[in-house]
């Protein structure tokens, strides 16, 4: 779902990088011994933490959602991939959105199917919506679990 592991593995690198930064300004204020700096070198902890976890979780939604996406192609049960392309490589919003109906529906009708609900957030992905493909795939993450 989207721009693949390289840029995954930057993305965390420079997070990961941003929360060491900030680790070491937090011991920095918390080591002044004055009630602000405690405060401060506190509030840095807890974003830098919050930072941490954050990046956990993206990468275990990217790993899970992985597996699931080869997992389908294994089967054969991945949407076909024959939407028009803007220049760009990107896929025409319009023509997704339009064939995006029949996977809506398929998810509709077999609520309980993580394929279908995969299906539905690869074709959300397809059609620019970010937000509802990364639901989509995270009903079918946990229907995979409680049903492989």
């Amino acid at each position: 779902m989207g721009r693949g592991l390289p840029a995954a593995a930057l993305m965390g690198l420079l997070l990961l990088l941003y929360i060491v930064v900030l680790g070491t300004r937090a011991a920095a204020f918390l080591a002044s011994g004055t009630a602000v700096g405690i405060a401060i070198g506190v509030a840095l902890v807890v974003i830098a933490l919050l930072g941490a976890w954050a990046l956990v979780r993206e990468f275990a939604f990217g790993l899970r959602s992985t597996r699931l996406v080869r997992r389908l192609g294994a089967e054969g049960g991945l949407p076909d991939d024959d939407l028009p392309r803007r220049p760009s490589g990107r896929v025409d919003r319009t023509a997704a959105t339009a064939a995006f109906d029949r996977y809506r529906d398929d998810a509709t009708a077999h609520p309980e199917d993580w394929r279908a609900w995969l299906r539905l957030g690869l074709a959300y992905d397809a059609s620019g919506d970010r937000r509802r493909a990364r639901a989509a795939v995270r009903r079918a993450i946990s229907l995979s679990a409680a049903r492989p």
